[in-house]
């Protein structure tokens, strides 16, 4: 059973300017009964941590020790910048009722996450499951189809499912397409985030599993079908659908890793920047606004480097004991 500001005021000492902003998040701004539980018990820290200083008299310095004794204690950074992000509402709250002239917790600023290496498939694992050979029939064609794409063009999931078989015109009141295969040009237009339109190109075993997949996708369509992949009913694959089938074909090859589409994502873009350095252009392919959401694939491509020299270098490999 969730609590309200009433029940965290009787499990601890709750300032009553805390009581108040716990109040009006509930009953004005009707937030969550767990959310606004979470309030209380950040501010409540808060106010322990400072021992027992009245919050409104509380400086920038006393945020700031209050967050350095958490991560002293082992406090997980996300969990620092939640607990910020509460305090600095509260005062801002105050603020607003004129009961301080500034806001202590501004400006200052939760440890940083630390990021972690997106995982890809080492080159020789990525072209066994890329390479294998389907059984002759529709799903199986279908996808190695999948496979053959995400790998060669590094799409997100969404821009995959979203993909229709050529491009169609609006018409009948039904708009036109977004995301389309060109298979002559061997590339795909894809709807990205945040509503960017890229092109990007499709290598030549991806465009002939994608051929083989067409003639068998001809069995299955109905007659007004867009999508390029589809269910056996007929219908748009689902993301989800995406996501098991390519986790069973992994298991079933013996890959001995667990394979979603965004390790594919990953593994293309780290291969590419192996072999060709331009982190500019994996940055077109994958889409990304910034160049620093890139250059996470230089320390993926460094850490692969580092474990090529320590097995290869004779400097570098350890002495038996």
């Amino acid at each position: 059973m969730t609590r309200g500001p009433g029940d965290i005021a009787a499990a601890a000492p709750l300032p009553e300017a805390v009581g108040k902003f716990l109040d009006e998040l509930q009953r004005q701004r009707r937030l969550s009964a767990n959310t606004v539980e979470a309030y209380g018990r950040d501010l409540v820290e808060l106010a322990q941590l400072t021992a027992g200083t009245p919050l409104p008299k509380l400086h920038a310095a006393d945020i700031r020790r209050a967050l350095a004794r958490l991560h002293g204690r082992g406090s997980a950074p996300a969990s620092l910048a939640r607990k910020l992000s509460a305090w600095r509402r509260f005062f801002d709250w105050l603020g607003a009722a004129g009961a301080i002239e500034g806001n202590p917790a501004l400006g200052i600023r939760a440890p940083r996450r630390a990021r972690r290496l997106p995982k890809a498939l080492a080159p020789d694992q990525a072209v066994q499951l890329a390479a294998h050979e389907p059984e002759p029939a529709p799903l199986a064609l279908r996808d190695k189809a999948i496979v053959e794409l995400l790998y060669s063009s590094g799409l997100r999931l969404s821009e995959l499912v979203g993909l229709d078989w050529r491009y169609f015109a609006p018409a009948d009141r039904e708009p036109g397409s977004t995301s389309w295969l060109d298979l002559e040009s061997r590339r795909v237009t894809v709807l990205g985030k945040g509503g960017k339109v890229r092109q990007v190109p499709v290598g030549r075993p991806a465009i002939e599993a994608l051929r083989q997949w067409l003639r068998a996708r001809a069995a299955i369509a109905g007659g007004g079908a867009r999508a390029l992949f589809l269910s056996t009913a007929g219908r748009r694959l689902g993301a989800r659908s995406v996501q098991l089938r390519l986790a069973k074909l992994a298991a079933a090859l013996g890959l001995g890793v667990h394979v979603h589409p965004h390790v594919l994502r990953h593994s293309m873009a780290s291969h590419v920047l192996q072999s060709s350095g331009d982190l500019r252009a994996v940055q077109e392919l994958l889409g990304h606004a910034s160049i620093a959401s890139t250059q996470i694939y230089t320390r993926l491509d460094w850490q692969h480097l580092a474990k090529t020299y320590d097995a290869a270098h004779p400097r570098a490999r350890r002495k038996s004991s």
